[in-house]
């Protein structure tokens, strides 16, 4: 059975003749009503308060399950974020070696088709000038001839011999 203060202060007894004083149970029960009362309030406060801390611990549980579970991602996004980094580092490191090699390659590339070009240089400024004093020597050969030849032509001219031709012919020849 339930009791609420109403129905404490309510309660009647019977009366008989050496009983308790009627008044003073009026205001114990009176007095046990307002405990009753209060004690009851309390509970009820003491209920809402429990009913709210439960919901606040269900709430600072689940904050507690979503910082976990955002804290295990953070790291988790971390690690990833770090093996990215460090692949992208090796990528760069041999992309970078590659292009390395390449510009070796191609500077060794271009120092033998330099090496080729002043060889080559050489070898045509050599053919140059063994064509210049092949020329040079022609045609010193030439002027002596035609020194020769006009010196004979003076000869002859004061002679008359008439060997200018066959001279002049000579000299044809011989270039």
């Amino acid at each position: 059975m339930k009791l609420t203060p109403l129905d404490i202060k309510k309660q009647e007894f019977k009366k008989v003749l050496r009983g308790y004083d009627a008044v003073e149970v009026d205001a114990f029960l009176d007095t046990l009503s307002a405990e009753f009362a209060d004690l009851q309030k309390q509970i009820k406060e003491m209920r809402e308060q429990a009913i709210e801390s439960e919901v606040q611990l269900r709430d600072f549980k689940q904050k507690e399950r979503d910082l976990q579970q955002v804290l295990m991602q953070a790291q988790e996004n971390s690690s990833r974020t770090i093996e990215n980094a460090r692949k992208e580092g090796e990528l760069i490191i041999q992309e970078s070696e590659l292009k390395a090699s390449q510009i070796l390659d191609h500077a060794r590339m271009e120092i033998m088709r330099a090496k080729e070009e002043v060889t080559n240089l050489r070898a045509k400024k050599e053919a140059l000038i063994s064509r210049l004093k092949v020329l040079l020597n022609s045609e010193v050969e030439l002027i002596k001839a035609l020194e020769a030849d006009e010196e004979m032509t003076r000869r002859d001219q004061s002679q008359g011999t008439g060997r200018e031709q066959f001279q002049i012919d000579d000299v044809l020849k011989r270039l």
